[in-house]
């Protein structure tokens, strides 16, 4: 890993918390994309339940910062999208996708955050919510927390936890198996459910982008948005301004475009293919590596992956790293996978891009005996 990502301490593999849990339960659906409980809320031994919880991470620092240089409430509408999506899709790859509990907590240090911004986050979430039942995925909000916590947040923490009920017979577990196609779904564009250009950039790997494309100005005007205690080289180390311009866009709205939500294009997905589909898999914390978890007597290959939009060319550009450690830690336009008969793939495609989602069979599934993803980057073969 490079210099400036572990001395800033990302992890793409968590590790340490995957070994810290280990010992967990892992419900009664292991190899399901989130945990999946007994229907331990309505004891009916044929429903089971799930429950989740995320939140928009570090990228709240950034909505911060844009706030703070430019007084645009705005952003703060995407950091609500992005905490609950991160939240939903994760869910909905199971295939959750109807009558959702949602609650929110937010925790700010009032000398920085105003009342005007938890405002625009709660408005926010109330309107994306709103913007779902247009396409059939009815989330109920439950309220939540907002609590004034400086002596442990340094500026706003933003972050949901989700519940739901579920048939078991309607689970989808993650079955991958050699000979499925891999589709991919672009997390760039502008969906038809979307009101602007969407980055892709998602909600993971916001720490290093920030620091390695913002410049020393943050550092200086804002000590309050990062970490002191890292080495001051790799603070801010980038030579940005959020209003800066980078191939047609602002710099800051392409680090803060809100993470797309899957919801409406899963719903029309599993209503049309959901025989066909043997996995889903949202590609979060691990970006194009994330299916290896998944991976049982087989490996992925991705050869035929989008070439990577504007915001990962900024980062790429920025911080110097390698095109192994950019595919682990980003989605580099690629936030979902359906993994299903070649035969399937092109209705999958179909339907996305009647939504305005751009999507295309990015790799095939192998028989192996060690589970690995490789994916091809030109004339880089990259292997996790």
């Amino acid at each position: 890993m490079s210099m400036k990502y572990s001395q800033r301490g990302v992890s793409a593999t968590k590790d340490e918390v995957h070994q810290a849990i280990s010992h967990l339960d892992k419900g009664i659906f292991p190899n399901a994309f989130c945990k999946i409980l007994p229907d331990v809320a309505g004891g009916d031994p044929d429903w089971c339940n799930l429950m989740h919880a995320d939140t928009a991470g570090t990228k709240t620092s950034l909505a911060y910062l844009y706030w703070r240089e430019t007084g645009e409430l705005s952003v703060w509408a995407g950091i609500a999208q992005d905490a609950i999506v991160m939240n939903l899709d994760d869910m909905a790859c199971t295939g959750c996708l109807d009558n959702i509990l949602l609650s929110g907590t937010i925790g700010r240090n009032k000398r920085f955050v105003s009342g005007d911004v938890i405002a625009a986050v709660i408005e926010g979430g109330r309107a994306f919510c709103e913007k779902m039942a247009d396409y059939g995925v009815h989330i109920h909000l439950a309220g939540g927390e907002t609590a004034d916590v400086g002596d442990i947040v340094r500026t706003i923490d933003v972050g949901y936890t989700t519940f739901a009920r579920m048939r078991r017979s309607e689970v989808l577990d993650v079955q991958i198996r050699p000979g499925d196609a891999v589709v991919g779904f672009a997390s760039y564009g502008q969906a038809a459910y979307e009101d602007a250009y969407n980055s892709g950039i998602g909600s993971n790997g916001l720490t290093s982008a920030r620091h390695d494309v913002l410049s020393k100005f943050y550092a200086q005007h804002f000590p309050e948005s990062f970490e002191t205690g890292i080495p001051e080289e790799v603070a801010y180390c980038g030579g940005s301004r959020l209003t800066d311009l980078f191939e047609g866009h602002q710099v800051g709205r392409l680090l803060l475009s809100p993470t797309r939500t899957f919801l409406p294009l899963l719903r029309a997905l599993l209503v049309e293919l959901r025989p066909h589909v043997h996995g889903l898999i949202h590609n979060t914390g691990g970006g194009q590596s994330k299916v290896k978890k998944f991976l049982h007597g087989c490996s992925v290959v991705k050869n035929n992956l989008f070439a990577p939009p504007p915001v990962f060319r900024l980062i790429a550009e920025s911080s110097g790293t390698g095109a192994h450690e950019r595919y682990q830690v980003f989605n580099m336009g690629c936030r979902l996978e359906a993994y299903l008969p070649p035969e399937a793939a092109e209705t999958a495609i179909e339907i996305a891009r009647g939504l305005g989602i751009e999507a295309q069979v990015i790799g095939h599934v192998e028989a192996a005996a060690e589970p690995s993803v490789t994916v091809e980057v030109g004339d880089e073969k990259l292997v996790y």
